[in-house]
């Protein structure tokens, strides 16, 4: 039972991740973007494009944060210390950001300084997401079921590197997300910045990919050691053909499916994250099952998701609904 329970939960925080990455990653995006468009229209349709549901997607961010924590404690006791500096940076960058979406509106006379706000914080704390990611697959030393590592063990070039990747494939979903909420010069801008930033998304996708199997020998094996190489293999060769249907999608000027092939390069990445890692929930050091909770404990939690989730769900798509369509050049839907 046990087992089941461990599972599903690691499944839940999965989700509840990728989630997060679809639903806030192009509102982060249009902040990382916002220092290339101009002050005034162009930036107050671009903010306007994700007013309408930017505020519910750190809900996806709270739900894997408190699954962790409830059905993974001792997982959670081992991240935190181990992240503990980007973890606060994002934070901090996710405050900033909220604050100056509302503020920039209500205080005109510092809009430009709102502004800076707005696209430092979405910058900070995609940053700080791409890191914590590195670092955590990296590894982390652990001792006696505690973190054994130092203050700055998360900060290398993996990580870095993980993190710049991080930047740019929000911005790239940011860009896309343009495409579908304007017209005119505005979208014509943000055609050209998806080819450009499209391109740094595959180029920061093949760079992680070309480094993780030589962090561990377990990656290693999992990837590039046969028979399983056969299986991995099918990942990088999706994202082959995803990326040459996006760049075709951005030639002939498709409206949805540049945006949607960025969310299929996301989630394959996210497949070749699970194909590295999994069963381990503390990569190379804690699984699933060793950090669990008690069954009853996470048994009675899963039901509480099983009926938030889909309320989530629902109300979410239907924010979307109501607010989909272009946004006009007033800055309104």
């Amino acid at each position: 039972m046990s087992f089941d329970l461990a599972t599903a939960w690691a499944g839940v925080i999965a989700f509840a991740v990728f989630a997060y990455v679809v639903m806030d990653g192009f509102d982060l995006g249009i902040g990382a973007l916002f220092p290339l468009l101009k002050p005034g229209q162009e930036r107050d349709v671009a903010m306007n494009s994700v007013a309408p549901v930017w505020d519910g997607n750190e809900t996806w961010l709270v739900l894997g944060g408190g699954g962790l924590m409830a059905a993974f404690p001792l997982a959670y006791a081992i991240i935190m210390p181990a992240v503990y500096a980007p973890i606060v940076a994002m934070l901090l960058g996710l405050v900033f950001r909220g604050v100056a979406f509302e503020f920039r509106w209500r205080d005109p006379a510092h809009r430009a300084f709102w502004d800076v706000a707005f696209a430092g914080g979405s910058i900070v704390a995609a940053l700080a997401q791409g890191i914590i990611l590195g670092a955590l697959l990296q590894g982390v030393e652990v001792r006696d079921r505690q973190y054994a590592g130092g203050w700055w063990d998360w900060l290398t070039p993996f990580s870095l590197l993980t993190g710049a990747s991080l930047l740019v494939g929000y911005a790239t979903l940011g860009a896309t997300w343009l495409i579908i909420k304007t017209d005119g010069p505005l979208q014509a801008l943000a055609y050209r910045l998806a080819g450009w930033l499209g391109a740094g998304l595959v180029a920061g996708i093949v760079l992680v990919s070309a480094a993780t199997p030589f962090l561990e020998a377990a990656y290693y094996q999992r990837w590039l050691a046969m028979p399983g190489v056969l299986l991995a293999a099918q990942v990088p060769l999706l994202v082959v053909v995803a990326t040459a249907l996006f760049f075709f999608s951005l030639r002939r000027r498709r409206l949805y499916a540049p945006f949607l092939l960025v969310l299929v390069l996301f989630a394959l990445a996210f497949v070749g994250l699970g194909v590295s890692v999994f069963p381990n929930i503390v990569p190379t050091a804690v699984t699933v099952w060793q950090a669990a909770s008690p069954p009853k404990s996470q048994g009675f939690m899963l039901v509480g998701a099983a009926i938030l989730i889909p309320i989530i769900l629902a109300y979410t798509a239907h924010a979307y609904w109501v607010f989909r369509g272009k946004v006009g050049h007033e800055g309104y839907h």
